[in-house]
């Protein structure tokens, strides 16, 4: 469940002084007080976008996220559909996977800009070289083409 969405119920339950609940106007803006009566209730969780009024007001402290895409190539430069391509979180450990589609394309987005990542795929039992993508490098968006020595 969202920041934003508990806001909202709290907002939509929230009675005036006089006991009287407060119309659909008052609550938007009820929910501004909220936020900013409350800045560490506010700030629970990753990133989040409120809505108030319509607008969406999305947390200053949110970070961009890397995108990494490219190709999974054979020996000859042959593009290999349904190859699974590895993403591994070298701090958490986690692995996201990408099974490549008819060009050889992959994608992974939203990643950590400040997290390495090894990357290498798989097809048939054929591995590709592992790669390593720094948390130096500074490019919120990645090309890396892999390479596999598939028959």
């Amino acid at each position: 469940m969202s920041v934003g969405r508990d806001f909202l119920a709290l907002a939509e339950s929230t009675y005036n002084r006089a006991g009287v609940l407060l119309p659909g106007g008052e609550m938007k803006r009820c929910l501004a007080v909220f936020i900013l009566a409350l800045p560490s209730f506010a700030y629970v969780g990753a990133a989040q976008t409120v809505f108030l009024d319509g607008q969406a007001v999305a947390d200053k402290n949110q970070e961009q996220g890397r995108n990494v895409v490219g190709q999974v190539f054979t020996k000859s430069d042959s593009p290999l559909a349904e190859a699974v391509v590895y993403l591994k979180n070298t701090k958490t450990l986690t692995i996201k996977s990408f099974i490549t589609e008819k060009d050889g394309g992959y994608r992974f987005h939203g990643l950590s800009p400040n997290i390495d990542y090894e990357i290498y795929a798989d097809y048939q039992g054929q591995k590709s070289a592992v790669k390593t993508i720094s948390s130096f490098d500074n490019r919120s968006n990645v090309t890396l083409n892999i390479h596999i020595d598939a028959k």
